[in-house]
Formats: C-alpha cells, structure tokens, sequence
C-alpha cells in the first residue's frame, strides 16, 4: 500500500527542491516498509525491525528532511504525523549520504491507516490478547 506524504500551505512549494507529491511517499506490503521524499531521503527496511508505530502528536518546527543522532523528520506538513522506532536502528540515506535511524516521524495523508498497515498480524488460532486459552482459571471451592 502506498501512503503519500502529506503536503500543506507554501510547504506545497517544496517541489522546487525534488520534493514532488509523486516521489514522497511511504510503502508497505508484507515484508518492507520503503519511505522516500524525493531524492532527499530513501529508507528501506524489512518490517519486522518496526518496533512500534503510533500517531504523533508531537510539535514540529520544520518541514523537509532533518534529524540528528537517530531522530528523523520527513514532512511536508506539521499534521498527520506518524512515528517509527526501530531496533536495530535501520540504514537510510539523506540525498548521498548514509544514515542511521533509530526514531522516524512522517506525515501522511492517512496517518491512521498507515499505522493499520504496519498493525502485527493475527493469527486465527491465537488466543485473545489476555487470556491464558485454558480453563484453569477457575476457582475451586
């Protein structure tokens, strides 16, 4: 699935720079989560180092790509925000340059079902979170 990047305001003019609509974006499918804003940032990775993925309320005081010491934001937009954490951190590269991340903050235009996307899958067999599958529970009197 394909969650394009989510673009506000004069942040639209981003596109000056590579940043266009059609090459910012953040890809799921079984395997690999892909995220990319133009030629400015490139991540691949399996899925299975997604430790976590959450809506992100949190304030942001720019837009593009920038981070420091793991932390990273790609947006075009202060609102749909989604965060990544990965363990390990997971290789990317900003322009020509490689990277390590760690934390990835990312708006998108359907932020809700992008962290759906990354939801763990379930398996038909699998007990309900909480329960213990058994019977052995009960009191006895």
């Amino acid at each position: 699935m394909r969650f394009p990047i989510r673009f506000t305001g004069a942040n639209q003019l981003m596109g000056l720079v590579g940043m266009v609509p059609s090459r910012c974006h953040v890809d799921v499918d079984d395997t690999h989560l892909r995220v990319r804003m133009g030629m400015w940032f490139e991540l691949d990775t399996e899925r299975t180092v997604v430790r976590s993925v959450a809506p992100d309320q949190g304030r942001v005081l720019g837009w593009g790509v920038h981070g420091w010491r793991g932390h990273w934001l790609v947006n075009g937009s202060s609102s749909g925000l989604v965060r990544f954490e990965f363990e390990p951190s997971v290789r990317a590269w900003m322009g020509p340059a490689p990277l390590r991340v760690r934390v990835l903050r990312v708006s998108v235009d359907d932020p809700d079902g992008l962290v759906a996307a990354l939801a763990p899958a379930t398996t038909p067999d699998a007990p309900p979170r909480g329960s213990t599958g058994g019977a052995g529970n009960a009191a006895s009197g």
